[in-house]
């Protein structure tokens, strides 16, 4: 099954449309507009393909998920995976902080994620993802997320991840740990720390490692696509 949610903000007003994922209008901070996502059934199961639309012009948008996501076991059906894509078009001004929700990968999932985002001129982001393999007590699945970022058009970020801790590849990325918590900054730059890789152009990665993800250091010193 494959479903669009999208969110398009303009000076001219808000747009919102709906797939399994609704998107919800909140009250935000001074101008800024905040879009709630919320599921609306069970996710993600084998065969399910979700697609996430952001388009802001000349605004500063905030996208609060409500709760997290589990990818449960996907082994016994006809089809064996899933995809959540994330697709990001910022206009020249515009600013989006989105602080993802933690995204449990059970043992049995298959999940390929790829996010794309196109900034023009000085648009600015902050994207947070917070991975985590497994559930209690699990070893947990396959999770290959791929980012590929370009601004006005150059590339300036392009990744590809394969996390799972049951074959070499994972092992080489996450070590003994189960979560991985990033912190990516588009269009600016977070302060220099043994964490943090800076961009060849503006922008900035930081990253976490560790088994329990309330541990995390990212969640001491938030940071925002204001600059």
């Amino acid at each position: 099954m494959s479903t669009l949610t999208r969110i398009e903000v303009s000076p001219g007003g808000v747009r919102l449309g709906h797939g399994v994922l609704a998107a919800r209008r909140m009250r935000g901070p001074g101008p800024v507009v905040r879009v709630g996502l919320v599921g609306t059934e069970a996710l993600l199961l084998a065969g399910d393909h979700v697609r996430l639309e952001v388009v802001v012009r000349g605004c500063a948008v905030e996208v609060v998920e409500i709760g997290g996501t589990v990818a449960y076991d996907m082994r016994d059906g006809a089809t064996t995976s899933a995809r959540w894509d994330v697709d990001v078009r910022l206009a020249d001004g515009a600013r989006l902080d989105w602080r993802a929700e933690p995204f449990v990968v059970a043992t049995g999932a298959d999940v390929r994620r790829t996010t794309t985002v196109e900034l023009d001129g000085d648009s600015a982001a902050t994207l947070r993802e917070r991975v985590v393999l497994g559930r209690t007590g699990e070893t947990g699945g396959r999770l290959t997320t791929s980012t590929h970022v370009t601004r006005d058009g150059v590339p300036l970020l392009v990744e590809t991840l394969d996390l799972v801790r049951e074959t070499a590849p994972g092992w080489a990325v996450l070590g003994a740990a189960r979560c991985l918590d990033t912190v990516t900054a588009l269009g600016h730059r977070l302060p220099d720390g043994p964490d943090v890789l800076q961009l060849a152009g503006q922008g900035s990665v930081r990253r976490w490692l560790g088994v329990d993800l309330h541990a995390s250091v990212l969640d001491r010193e938030p940071v925002t696509a204001g600059a």
